[in-house]
Parts: structure tokens; sequence; C-alpha cells
């Protein structure tokens, strides 16, 4: 009988081994492997990582994983322009849609502000925070 071994902060080897074994399956049932991964990198004048967005161009979708700015460079317009420029690599792979994730203490008003719109509550993530998960069904 298979073993199940539990892994706190596991190897890439097992983490890549578990997608590949999904993608296959996915692309079985689908017929399509057309996903990206894509990163947007701000660096500021010393060439120092100073925020980011990581997304993933799939199923004719764009998903926002992450995006970050270091606290002395926000509310300066690097988020807008880091999902704008995310958009737009979006729509030059004919994508038009995007959805994210955010909690109530991050960038839930950032979100809608830029057209996302909530479609799914998650409350308690973490205790005493709202987890939203957001859709914007028309990029561009």
């Amino acid at each position: 009988m298979p073993q199940v071994e539990t892994l706190y902060d596991p190897p890439d080897a097992a983490i890549q081994a578990i997608r590949e074994g999904l993608h296959q399956y996915n692309l079985a049932a689908t017929g399509r492997a057309d996903g990206k991964r894509l990163a947007l990198v701000l660096r500021d004048d010393n060439g120092e990582i100073i925020g980011g967005l990581l997304a993933e161009l799939y199923w004719d979708w764009l998903h926002v994983s992450v995006l970050w700015l270091r606290e002395d460079h926000r509310r300066q317009g690097h988020g807008r322009r880091l999902l704008q420029l995310a958009e737009q690599e979006a729509l030059k792979h004919g994508i038009t849609r995007a959805h994210l994730e955010t909690g109530s203490f991050q960038a839930l008003p950032f979100y809608q502000k830029h057209g996302y719109e909530v479609f799914a509550v998650l409350p308690d993530k973490p205790k005493g925070h709202t987890w939203y998960y957001l859709k914007k069904e028309h990029l561009g």
C-alpha cells in the first residue's frame, strides 16, 4: 500500500512532481497546455527589488497570485502600474478575464478601485480576518 509522507517546506522536486502530475491530468481532460507564468519585477535605481507581481496566464484567465511593494514605495502608483501591465500582458495572449485573492488586512479596496469584484468570501482566514476572491470580467 502506498505510504503518505508529511513534508513541511517540501523540496522543490516533490512540489514539481505533484504539479507535473496535475498538469498532465488537466492536459488529458482539457486538451490544453497553454499556461505561462508571469513575473513583473520592480527595481529601484540600484537594481534592488522593491516590489513585483507574480501571475499565471492559464485557461483564458490571468491569475494574480502575488502583488507586493516595499512599504516605502506604496501609494505612489506602482501597484496600479504593475496590475495594469499584467492585464496588458494577458490581453496580448487573448486573455480578457482575471482573478485574484486578498485578505481584509491587505488590498481589497485597491483591487475594487481597479475593477475587481468580490465573488466569494472566506471568513476567519486567518482568525479575525476575511479572505476575498475577486474577478474582473473585462480587462483593458
